[in-house]
């Protein structure tokens, strides 16, 4: 069984009809002992970091996600959750992964002016782990943010925009993606399917 993880963070149903698509069955839900006995686990989100991690805590589930032992997607926010901290709200996140989450630089190396948020496609590079199997190098993926976790250990990919960030994170059995795989077409569809197969 899949279990979305239900935390009040907006992009509930993309994600729902994205697994649809895949032909996933899946449950969402904010309860405790069905998150342990899922066999993977969506973490989902749109919106504010510190809102969102204060949503996480209200149900006791900053406490419970660290200790999950299946496969955890984190999507977006979702991911963001999952660092160390954000300067979002100055949010203190899950310290799943070993980076801090930082606002995209408004200007580019070269002083041209770069919008934020960052939004649309855009293309990852350097892809590790089984996440990405059967992805062609520079694929584009559905983008829709203005904070984004710094390089670090545990990225499995990278996009740059203006400075190089972590298109997607990878540790143990928790994986993240900045991107939104729900809304990247064909090449989202096979993440997804990949994360289940794991």
């Amino acid at each position: 069984m899949i279990a979305v993880v239900d935390y009040d963070t907006g992009n509930l149903r993309s994600v729902a009809n994205a697994l649809r698509r895949i032909g996933a069955e899946f449950t969402v839900t904010s309860d405790a002992a069905v998150l342990r006995q899922a066999d993977r686990v969506l973490l989902p989100g749109v919106g504010e970091a510190s809102s969102a991690m204060a949503k996480l805590r209200e149900r006791g589930l900053d406490a419970l996600i660290p200790t999950l032992t299946q496969p955890v997607l984190g999507i977006c926010i979702g991911m963001q959750l999952m660092c160390l901290s954000s300067e979002e709200g100055d949010a203190r996140c899950m310290g799943i992964f070993p980076t801090q989450v930082l606002r995209l630089p408004a200007t580019a190396a070269d002083g041209a002016r770069l919008k934020v948020p960052h939004v649309g496609w855009d293309t990852i590079s350097e892809l590790r782990t089984p996440l990405f199997d059967g992805m062609a190098k520079n694929t584009y993926v559905y983008y829709v943010h203005s904070f984004a976790a710094e390089p670090c250990a545990a990225t499995v990919a990278t996009t740059r925009y203006g400075v190089p960030f972590s298109a997607a994170l990878g540790r143990g059995n928790f994986f993240g993606t900045q991107f939104h795989p729900e809304k990247s077409g064909r090449a989202g569809a096979l993440i997804l399917q990949n994360f289940l197969n794991l």
